[in-house]
């Protein structure tokens, strides 16, 4: 699918769109993580409840809205839909720092997860079948690049003032909004676009019937990590000893791992593929996790923390190679769309079943349970035939070479 200007080819657009996508995450995590708690509670004075429902709403708009931000992609110019969503980021931005109302806090909440949105399908639309998986590592590293520093930095810099930290994400929007920009996207809808919703309906549950193997990892994976997200701080403490400054320093070490590793596991994929990249990296992912459980020690929840990084850097750009090859050309980013929404319902989902578990006061079972889904999920791909998780181009470039 044509999808960029003919003057750039989308292996120069996604670097752009890259260095966008990292800008972008960037202001996600200092303003919702960093930022808006302490804005709304100690400036507003509006409750923690309130605080709590905003981001959830935020995350939740983000998920839902991408099936049909995707539609709107297959329809309009990407640049149309990117800088309208922009627009209506920048809309929730200034509406959150000037109202004192809750309910009005959230809908600007809303607004900014419906305007973040398509910055992430169009970079997805923009990876190349060659070396797709490498590509995918490269977003990945700006995905986790931009969030965690966001949060990490826009701490620091609220030391010196909330209207200093404002000015600093208002920058790093701009920054991601002109960055998105050069990237010189297509001005045009796309040709295949043409075709009606019940035809890419149509393709795309045509091609996800094939990859019918890949559907439990899509929902179940982002609804055992959600169970665990929102207990992470208190299981850390109260179960596992560690003090805040130590689990910040766990979490470094493993988020850098799998940033580290990401590309590099990318590109061994691109060249090996096949479905050991995803068993072995939910297998270790699994039993890492449930061995936390019992850590006893600071060394220990490092050692575990690694191991996580590592099997999540392993499998996660192989996830979604295997995914982009069950995407119909006719209708590339309504499918992404569509099924990140999925994926969404996972991460809405999980947080829920995980509180219900632990709120009989025993933190650890929802950390048991979420290692026990990531090991299924291991075992079906293990007992998944091989064949489903070839890339048939490459297997076509292979067959080719060895009759030549």
């Amino acid at each position: 699918m044509d999808i960029v200007n003919k003057t750039e080819a989308p292996d120069t657009a996604l670097p752009r769109l890259g260095l966008a996508l990292f800008f972008i995450e960037w202001v996600r995590g200092a303003f919702l993580v960093a930022f808006l708690p302490i804005y709304a509670l100690d400036h507003l004075g509006l409750s923690a409840a309130a605080v709590g429902i905003a981001v959830s709403i935020h995350y939740l708009t983000d998920s839902l809205i991408k099936g049909f931000i995707g539609y709107l992609l297959d329809r309009l110019s990407h640049r149309t839909v990117l800088h309208s969503g922009f627009g209506v980021a920048l809309a929730g931005l200034l509406l959150m720092v000037t109202t004192n109302y809750a309910g009005l806090l959230i809908a600007a909440s809303a607004l900014l997860g419906a305007g973040l949105s398509p910055i992430w399908i169009i970079c997805m639309s923009h990876v190349r079948e060659e070396n797709r998986a490498r590509q995918m590592g490269s977003l990945y590293v700006y995905w986790m690049a931009g969030l965690g520093l966001g949060t990490v930095i826009n701490n620091v810099i609220m030391d010196w003032g909330l209207a200093v930290s404002l000015l600093a994400i208002g920058l790093f929007f701009a920054a991601g909004w002109i960055s998105a920009g050069l990237a010189r996207l297509s001005e045009a809808p796309v040709p295949q676009a043409q075709i009606t919703v019940g035809e890419q309906f149509a393709a795309l549950w045509h091609k996800v019937k094939k990859g019918g193997f890949l559907m439990p990892g899509m929902l179940l994976q982002t609804a055992a990590g959600g169970m665990i997200v929102p207990l992470l701080t208190t299981f850390a403490v109260n179960r596992l000893g560690l003090s805040h400054s130590g689990l910040s320093l766990a979490l470094l070490i493993g988020g850098g791992a799998a940033v580290l590793l990401m590309v590099p596991m990318g590109k061994l994929f691109d060249m090996i593929g096949g479905k050991w990249f995803l068993v072995l990296g939910f297998a270790v992912f699994a039993v890492s996790l449930y061995l936390l459980t019992s850590a006893g020690s600071f060394i220990s929840v490092v050692v575990l923390a690694l191991l996580m990084g590592c099997a999540y850097a392993t499998l996660l750009p192989s996830w979604n190679a295997l995914m982009a090859l069950y995407i119909p050309e006719s209708s590339v980013g309504m499918s992404w769309g569509l099924l990140f929404s999925v994926e969404g319902l996972g991460a809405v989902i999980g947080p829920f079943i995980g509180g219900w578990l632990a709120s009989g006061g025993n933190e650890v079972i929802p950390f048991k349970v979420s290692a026990c889904i990531f090991g299924v999920i291991s075992l079906i791909y293990l007992l998944s035939p091989s064949e489903k998780f070839a890339n048939p181009e490459r297997q076509a470039k292979l067959q080719q070479q060895q009759t030549n």
